[in-house]
């Protein structure tokens, strides 16, 4: 059943959980430290009409030392340049420029992989008694900036530019090592523009929900809406129908349901114009939002 989460105060500011819905059982793993964000009280079945998303809080500190990537290139070489030092690349300061120069040739989907089952064994050996968080998608949660990822978690963002929910399934075991205590899902985006098919999608939306609460039962696995977008081949309808489907598969795999769809929705039924580059990719408004809602999922994943 699904339960609408809405506004959550934090001492005199009132900050907007958003329209999502948070559905799934939690887990019995104990938590490992305790996060720096403060935890609100929420009542079982808690029903409120949403207000528009503050996007004022929580703010991300920039990182001198952080130099932002403009492509996917220049981000695969920077990631692997903050690896080989022995640096998390998701920390804001621990992303460095490499030592090669001049025009770096594009990394291979192959690369790609290799260089994220090489940051997964990172964190094996290192993650201590940190809260592990995962990102796992395509290039809308590949370009979650850094800055924004909410505290108290060590993150590893495991996505690839350009996948389609198959890919992602396949390669779900470069990080089955990892012992996580969130992770978030988000495919389908690439499906669509590549002609799959609505039941294929939700076939291999449920294999990755189901792969991934064998491999790690004692996480919280959060599965995201497909965004809507602005792009004329994916009808909002059809996005819609498939986010009720993909909320169903998230109960019957014990998981829980993100709908960010409903707040990147705007009046004319498209991806909100102010959230996005091309109609499919975002802003940084639009990754202000989405933090925002990370905030509050792990926050109630660990209270």
């Amino acid at each position: 059943m699904k339960n609408i989460l809405s506004c959550l105060g934090i001492a005199t500011v009132i900050l907007c959980a958003g329209l999502y819905a948070f559905q799934g059982t939690a887990t019995n793993r104990q938590p490992k430290t305790t996060p720096t964000i403060a935890a609100p009280s929420l009542q079982p079945n808690q029903t409120a009409t949403p207000t528009p998303i503050s996007t004022n809080q929580p703010k991300p500190t920039p990182s001198p030392l952080a130099i932002a990537p403009t492509s996917g290139t220049q981000l695969y070489y920077q990631r692997r340049a903050s690896l080989k030092a022995g640096k998390i690349y998701t920390h804001p300061k621990h992303l460095i420029e490499p030592p090669e120069t001049g025009k770096l040739p594009k990394p291979t989907h192959q690369q790609w992989k290799n260089l994220l089952a090489q940051e997964a064994q990172a964190v094996v050996k290192g993650q201590g008694d940190n809260r592990l968080a995962l990102l796992v998608g395509d290039s809308l949660s590949l370009w979650f900036p850094p800055d924004y990822l909410p505290e108290g978690y060590l993150w590893l963002n495991q996505s690839i530019s350009g996948e389609n929910s198959t890919q992602i399934l396949n390669r779900l075991s470069i990080f089955a090592h990892t012992e996580p205590d969130i992770i978030y899902v988000m495919a389908g985006t690439n499906d669509l523009r590549q002609g799959v098919s609505d039941e294929q999608i939700l076939n291999t939306i449920h294999q990755i929900l189901y792969r991934l609460r064998q491999t790690h039962p004692q996480a919280q696995i959060i599965v995201q809406s497909i965004l809507p977008t602005r792009v004329s081949i994916q009808s909002s309808d059809r996005i819609h129908h498939l986010n009720e489907q993909i909320a169903a598969i998230a109960v019957q795999q014990q998981a829980n349901y993100l709908n960010l769809y409903a707040l990147f929705l705007g009046r004319d039924n498209q991806l909100r114009p102010e959230l996005t580059t091309d109609g499919i990719h975002l802003t940084p408004l639009a990754y202000r939002i989405w933090q925002q809602e990370l905030y509050y999922t792990a926050i109630l994943s660990h209270p």
